[in-house]
């Protein structure tokens, strides 16, 4: 896409894409395309397909029919053995925060960045400082994680997922387990930081008050099909 000589770059595209759960058709015919920094809504019922939509997407299910790039892989080619490579460009938060509890802040995204393969303990240090101050978790860096409120450890979740700079941050139901308030203020975090670093946002949920506050093109799971909801 060229807006005024400037070509943006699409994170997702997804053409005539049917998405298998194993055998069964969940999704039939899905054409999805999001461009770098563009924020999205993923909505729809429980069962509709919003799940085997993000799996398939981040490479947890394989793309059988149709064609499907995301962050420069094209998934019918995409191999057990470079799938975390394909991952390192890919940003994930969830419900659950899959956080080591009895670690410290820091440990926790220092272990994150060792898996990525930074071998250089200065650079991961300036990284963790980095976010941890553009999640606001610079004074929490040295508390373990049993001890921090869901919100601030939905943050460190965050923080987590922008370690790497992803071009695509996939979120499934992030606030799904936060307060209002809570989830209000996670919201503009990961509004305010995607839009600072370009990165483009793909965000399911249940929760209609969060799409109504913070609008955004919008995609619903129903019947089968992928439609826009905007």
């Amino acid at each position: 896409m060229e807006i005024l000589g400037l070509n943006i770059k699409s994170v997702i595209d997804l053409k005539n894409a049917d998405i298998f759960q194993g055998d069964k058709l969940i999704l039939e015919n899905v054409n999805l395309n999001i461009k770098e920094a563009e924020f999205s809504y993923l909505i729809g019922d429980t069962g509709s397909g919003k799940s085997s939509l993000l799996q398939t997407i981040y490479g947890e299910l394989p793309l059988k029919k149709g064609f499907g790039i995301v962050a420069d892989q094209d998934l019918t080619k995409l191999k057990y053995k470079t799938k975390h490579l394909f991952r390192r460009n890919l940003g994930m938060i969830f419900q659950q925060f899959n956080l080591i509890n009895s670690w410290t802040v820091y440990q926790n995204l220092d272990y994150a960045l060792r898996a990525l393969e930074w071998t250089d303990k200065k650079i991961r240090n300036t990284r963790i400082r980095e976010i941890a101050f553009d999640t606001g978790l610079h004074k929490k860096l040295k508390s373990k994680v049993f001890e921090l409120s869901g919100g601030e450890q939905q943050r460190v979740a965050i923080a987590r997922a922008l370690l790497n700079r992803p071009q695509l941050l996939i979120a499934d139901e992030p606030t799904g387990s936060l307060d209002r308030n809570s989830g209000d203020e996670l919201m503009y975090l990961i509004k305010r930081i995607a839009t600072e670093n370009q990165t483009a946002v793909i965000f399911a949920t249940h929760d209609q008050r969060i799409v109504e506050k913070f609008p955004a093109l919008t995609y619903m799971c129903k019947n089968g099909r992928l439609i826009s909801a905007d």
